[in-house]
């Protein structure tokens, strides 16, 4: 077991594509965690669906040793529809790595993912990667970034993952620049930030401990649902779950708690060992707030207890899921489901047909509105046939969103007009550089 202060957590963001998850597969080659020879590519990226677009889709925590130090790395997807995948990584941390590619600069997953660890107060370590390419303007990405981060040019990495160029810098990095856990005190507090369920020992949780220890066979106890149970196995993952005697504070790992029903053991929930006396839980996640919605129903109207235990069992692997059941005269039974955007869905559905076999129909996208009637009754409605008549509407709210545009400079005007078409209430309008604006917009 490693000392405090021989532990990094660290976490990896970046916009999609800007390769990250070879950087992943480059830290693990270069400490040595995986054999050469069982090395393949996007090796975090564990289900199908990931491999064949080419996106990380789940969160992966994995250990890896460098410099007799232990480093807890959690890979988080670039997309923003899995945003809530990565606030939760950045929960269990205490630093990222913030890459930009070399040919495309700062896009705007790069930002939303920087704001979010400047919210958790974390170490940020710019990383330029992809620098061997020869489309690469690895000057101008650099002034970008010191821009936007305040920093100096020698805090800026360079590196090439895909070859390995400075890969070796950035692990030092990580050990010089990222602080060691925090020594607390008092009584086992665990941050569940990810769990899945396993047919034979039920639900295990991926935890971060902030202090005390857990050890294998011990009792405890969920805060949030108060239920108990017995950590049937604890250890960390090197990427496959290798057993431990005991997880101890500061440490990143998994817990096996053998419970079968998957709503007792919810992420963001707190696990301690005090099973008579009240702890305190650890701040958890905001719940997020969905971007559309969409009706899902069994194709076949028998299957619907069997959707149903697909999306729980979902849900615990998903958190930024939202469900509820609904009927429709021409579907049967079935559940509106809320989701981050579009891929959410699109991977929701497919992991529903390949997971649990289950054929879905899903209905037309849509958004929520809220309306007030006369007698000052507030509800939300997600369909059209839902929409009372105007005679009993005092008024109808809709979903608003604050956006930031990033966009060369060329084409302000244009996305101006688009925005003001769209019933946009423009901002404010800020300059990264003399090529890329950012732009602030209220929009529907």
């Amino acid at each position: 077991m490693a000392t405090q202060k021989n532990i990094r957590n660290f976490g990896i963001i970046a916009h999609i594509d800007h390769g990250k998850s070879t950087m992943a597969d480059r830290l693990l080659e270069i400490t040595g965690t995986i054999d050469k020879r069982k090395m393949k590519a996007q090796l975090l990226d564990q289900m199908d669906l990931e491999r064949e677009r080419g996106i990380t889709i789940k969160l992966t925590p994995v250990r890896m040793q460098w410099r007799d130090v232990e480093l807890n790395l959690i890979d988080t997807p670039g997309h923003v529809d899995f945003a809530y995948e990565v606030s939760r990584s950045l929960a269990a941390v205490e630093g990222v790595l913030l890459l930009v590619d070399a040919t495309q600069g700062i896009e705007a997953q790069t930002l939303a993912n920087l704001y979010l660890a400047q919210k958790q107060n974390l170490t940020i370590i710019p990383v330029i990667n992809k620098i061997d390419l020869p489309a690469a303007d690895t000057e101008t990405v650099m002034l970008d970034l010191i821009n936007l981060l305040g920093c100096q040019d020698q805090d800026i990495l360079l590196a090439s993952a895909k070859t390995g160029v400075g890969v070796k810098e950035i692990l030092d990095a990580i050990i010089t620049r990222v602080p060691a856990p925090v020594q607390t005190e008092g009584p086992t507090k665990a941050l569940v930030f990810d769990s899945f369920y396993d047919e034979y020992r039920g639900v295990v949780s991926y935890v971060r401990l902030f202090s005390g220890e857990i050890k294998s066979n011990q009792q405890i106890k969920f805060i949030s649902t108060g239920q108990t149970t017995e950590a049937l196995e604890v250890g960390f993952l090197n990427p496959s779950l290798a057993k431990q005697p005991s997880l101890e504070s500061g440490e990143i790992g998994y817990v096996v708690t053998g419970l079968k029903e998957v709503g007792e053991a919810k992420i963001g929930d707190t696990i301690t060992s005090e099973i008579k006396i009240p702890v305190q839980p650890l701040p958890g996640y905001v719940e997020m707030k969905p971007m559309v919605y969409a009706g899902i129903y069994p194709k076949e109207g028998d299957a619907f207890n069997e959707l149903r235990d697909a999306m729980e069992k979902l849900k615990l692997n998903d958190a930024s899921l939202l469900y509820e059941p609904e009927s429709s005269l021409a579907l049967g039974f079935g559940f509106r489901c809320g989701f981050l955007g579009l891929l959410h869905l699109e991977i929701f559905k497919e992991r529903l047909k390949r997971e649990y076999q289950l054929e879905i129909i899903v209905t037309t996208p849509s958004v929520a509105y809220q309306v007030v009637d006369k007698k000052g009754i507030n509800y939300t409605i997600h369909s059209p046939e839902e929409f009372p008549k105007p005679e009993q509407t005092e008024k109808v709210l809709e979903p608003i969103m604050r956006v930031e545009i990033l966009t060369p400079k060329d084409y302000v005007g244009n996305i101006m007009k688009l925005c003001a078409e769209k019933r946009g209430n423009y901002l404010d309008t800020k300059y990264l550089d003399e090529h890329i604006a950012i732009l602030f917009y209220l929009l529907p």
